[in-house]
């Protein structure tokens, strides 16, 4: 970090984050990411990788939901009116 946001972090009381705190919610991020998280080198892995690799994580998953969503839509379609409601209803729970 420059020093200038160093110093910036400093006279602001704390309210700004840290590299530290930056560094650690990377890591966290990154222990979440399948892609990254079996990586061999974990410790290298930079930071706009990271963040990279979970916007395409939550663009997937955001597709994933869509499909699913798309299914269970053909699937409710296609049953009775009795097991529709009953599956709407558990799915509301």
């Amino acid at each position: 970090m420059s020093s200038r946001r160093s110093r910036s972090s400093r006279q602001s009381g704390g309210s700004r984050i840290t590299d530290d705190q930056i560094q650690d919610l990377v890591s966290k991020l990154q222990q979440l990411l399948p892609e990254l998280h079996n990586a061999r080198r974990p410790d290298k892995v930079s930071a706009s990788r990271v963040l990279q690799e979970t916007c395409n994580y939550i663009k997937s998953l955001h597709r994933e939901v869509d499909d699913l969503s798309e299914r269970l839509t053909q699937l409710l379609e296609t049953t009775d009116t009795n097991q529709a409601a009953l599956i709407r209803s558990l799915l509301m729970q």
